[in-house]
């Protein structure tokens, strides 16, 4: 049992540093890049910042995946996936693709090359739009996290 306990305690410590770090970019540093406060280039002001912490979202998002999968085969969770009342279990799969997509796919092979040329173009409608995408992908996080802890501790809606 030793096992499950410390891939929980990896799960949770891999979702603060990944959705903390969202958090941070979403509440701070986007309002700031938007401001002009990191400078007058806010396209470098931001990847100075996103460059560094791509890689810890990247690898967080890892090690959520596979704890996440390794709790779940370890201790049979499977039918939860049957059952509406679990259906933060569903959210916390939707979320962690929908941002292993973002931070996999879209953002390298995608927004990087198309995202300089927008925000050097248009930057106030770039990271507005960049702004507004941090905040819908927090909010999911945050309903996602409020209902695993929630459900994980009995409480349900349904």
């Amino acid at each position: 049992m030793h096992d499950i306990i410390l891939a929980r305690a990896l799960h949770i410590l891999a979702v603060v540093i990944w959705i903390g770090g969202v958090a941070m970019a979403t509440t701070v540093v986007l309002p700031a890049v938007r401001r002009g406060d990191l400078g007058e280039d806010r396209r470098q002001a931001f990847q100075a910042i996103e460059h560094r912490f791509v890689w810890q979202a990247r690898t967080a998002a890892i090690v959520v995946g596979l704890t996440g999968l390794y709790i779940t085969w370890r201790l049979d969770l499977w039918d939860r996936f049957q059952v509406i009342t679990f259906w933060w279990m569903h959210a916390m799969v939707c979320v962690w693709l929908l941002f292993a997509f973002v931070l996999f796919v879209a953002e390298p092979f995608i927004l990087h090359r198309h995202f300089r040329q927008w925000a050097t173009e248009q930057p106030g409608v770039a990271f507005a739009w960049l702004h507004r995408a941090h905040w819908v992908l927090l909010a999911l996080s945050v309903v996602t996290i409020l209902g695993a802890v929630a459900g994980s501790q009995g409480w349900s809606f349904f």
